[in-house]
């Protein structure tokens, strides 16, 4: 019996050892990853691409209704992380752009992207927004284009029709 009572204490003394031991680096883990993240977050939380325009607003000055035209954006990655475009989008039908690159763009790097206008339906000063969806601080940037349409004399000019109200039949 105290050889079976020494097997036993020497069982419970490793199992504890085993599980202090196992709590023990698991805990010094947990610690040791938090902080490093921690740290790694606090570093970079004020590290984010700039994007750095040639211009934020292209004129095209006087066009004739129905003309289409285009300009380039050109930019650079004046910040300290990797610039990635998500998409750009014109705010409305009439403003396309087009030629935007879709791998990430290194710090000191350059871009540019085109935008086409056409002014179809379009009359006097016109402007429109381009939004450039990117992993900025923003989240997005922002270039304007406008332009001053003529209608030439004489053009139709697009008119909304008025329906007349429907009422609708009593039962």
């Amino acid at each position: 019996t105290m050889k079976k009572l020494r097997v036993i204490a020497f069982t419970a003394l490793c199992g504890l050892v085993f599980v202090s031991c196992k709590k023990e680096n698991a805990a010094e883990k947990i610690n040791t990853e938090n902080i490093a993240v921690a740290a790694e977050r606090d570093a970079n939380s004020d590290k984010f691409p700039v994007m750095t325009f040639d211009k934020t607003e292209h004129d095209f000055g006087n066009l004739k209704q129905g003309d289409v035209a285009e300009t380039k954006f050109s930019f650079k990655n004046t910040g300290e992380k990797p610039l990635v475009i998500v998409g750009i989008k014109g705010s409305c039908g009439c403003t396309i752009p087009n030629d935007w690159p879709r791998e990430a763009i290194a710090p000191g790097d350059s871009g540019s992207f085109s935008v086409k206008f056409n002014s179809r339906g379009k009359k006097n000063v016109t402007q429109q927004t381009v939004t450039i969806t990117a992993n900025t601080e923003k989240g997005s940037e922002r270039v304007k284009i406008k332009a001053m349409v003529e209608v030439p004399e004489g053009a139709a000019t697009p008119v909304v029709a008025k329906q007349p109200l429907a009422i609708p039949a009593k039962q």
